[in-house]
């Protein structure tokens, strides 16, 4: 399987919060691991608001940050060009999505329409969720998981 994740499903692998167990599991199962570019940024940003909040000692920000950046080169990595923007517009503008969610719901896309392995959308976001399930992906449902 490969399990694309958004950055609401990538925090959820090295931030113990609701649903980590869920995504965990996924990646226990998962062949590939996939997530646009942006993730890489949105989860610093991510962790970076925690620290910021106190729900992260410095200590673990660190361990976190580096354990994220050590992992990165493992995950397929969804690059950015012409197409998956103009893709990502289409998609905002059908879905009325955030930017980068339909960045993230493009790259989804992309890889759904080239892989030869069946794709698994993992999101915690319920417009994301019911656009990607709109254009056939199997998502993670937020109300059994």
């Amino acid at each position: 399987m490969l399990l694309y994740l958004d950055t609401s499903a990538l925090v959820k692998l090295y931030v113990q919060e609701a649903y980590s167990d869920v995504v965990n599991a996924l990646q226990q199962q998962a062949d590939v691991i996939a997530a646009h570019q942006i993730a890489f940024v949105e989860f610093h940003a991510a962790l970076a608001r925690r620290y910021r909040e106190n729900d992260l000692d410095t200590s673990t920000f660190e361990v976190l940050k580096h354990a994220f950046i050590e992992d990165w080169v493992d995950y397929l990595q969804v690059e950015t060009d012409l197409s998956l923007l103009q893709s990502a517009a289409e998609l905002a503008e059908a879905f009325s999505l955030r930017a980068y969610d339909s960045v993230h719901l493009a790259a989804a896309r992309h890889l759904q329409q080239h892989a030869t392995l069946p794709l698994v959308f993992a999101c915690f976001d319920k417009r994301l969720n019911l656009a990607a399930k709109m254009l056939g992906m199997q998502v993670i449902s937020l109300e059994s998981a």
